[in-house]
């Protein structure tokens, strides 16, 4: 009986240790599930920022919507005084290349001296007159060529990447000389004469804003900027623009307005 009592009780004790074994096996097999849920489960959203932040905070602001030549001229509010002995031939945007600046060299209203142009009879004229209040007014239509560049230094044409190509009717030209034998300008460039006399006056803050507004319309009207020159740089020894207008003309080269801020 003694060795049947010890048999039976390896047999409880055996049981006992497997149930206990297998106890434990679950409970770690339990936190091992545990803790692989706590490893893939999504992170909770405190600190994290909403979904699409990042891309809106990536994205470029919107910028404001540039004004279109219709604005630009509104805003200068153009006089149009169109005369039609001042026009010369067809100037399409393929054939726009300069704008050349001027001094009137007489100081008068802007209206005043297109009926002075008109009435002279030999067709001389620019496309625009800015006058010293800002007033602008048109003479010519910008697809229309003026006659406010004449005959240039012998080669400039060359210089300037331009030809005759006989769109200019060339009415009422006088020739100069050997010296200046050229004469592209006219019909690929638009003509801006600002009311001014060289060492009599300054160009007045008006004038030069409505300068800076024309040159805008001329770009959003083309689509495209036009290279700046004053008259003297294509006939030399020409008295226009003064010697005064020296650091508006670099400006007007480098930032397209008076004052050197690019607008």
């Amino acid at each position: 009986m003694g060795e049947a009592r010890g048999r039976g009780t390896t047999s409880h004790g055996g049981r006992g240790l497997r149930r206990a074994a297998l106890v434990v096996s679950v409970a770690a097999l339990v936190a091992v599930a545990l803790a692989t849920w706590a490893l893939l489960r999504p992170a909770p959203d405190v600190g994290r920022e909403p979904e699409g932040r990042e891309e809106a905070e990536a994205a470029p602001a919107a910028s404001p919507e540039e004004p279109g030549p219709e604005e630009l001229r509104e805003g200068l509010g153009i006089v149009e005084d169109y005369r039609p002995s001042l026009s010369h031939g067809e100037k399409g945007p393929e054939h726009q290349r300069y704008i050349v600046l001027h001094d009137t060299e007489v100081d008068a209203e802007p209206q005043a001296i297109v009926s002075s142009w008109d009435a002279s009879g030999n067709g001389v004229a620019a496309h625009f007159v800015v006058g010293r209040d800002g007033t602008v007014v048109q003479c010519v239509p910008l697809d229309e060529i003026a006659h406010h560049a004449g005959y240039g230094d012998t080669g400039h044409n060359e210089l300037y990447g331009i030809e005759e190509d006989g769109r200019d009717d060339m009415a009422g030209t006088v020739p100069v000389g050997e010296w200046a034998s050229d004469y592209g300008m006219n019909a690929w460039s638009v003509g801006i004469e600002m009311v001014h006399v060289g060492g009599a006056m300054d160009y007045t803050p008006e004038q030069l804003e409505a300068l800076d507004g024309l040159i805008a319309y001329i770009d959003a009207y083309y689509g495209f900027e036009s290279d700046i020159i004053d008259h003297k740089a294509w006939r030399s020894g020409n008295s226009d623009t003064s010697p005064e207008f020296a650091g508006y003309l670099e400006s007007y080269r480098t930032t397209r307005t008076h004052d050197g801020e690019a607008a």
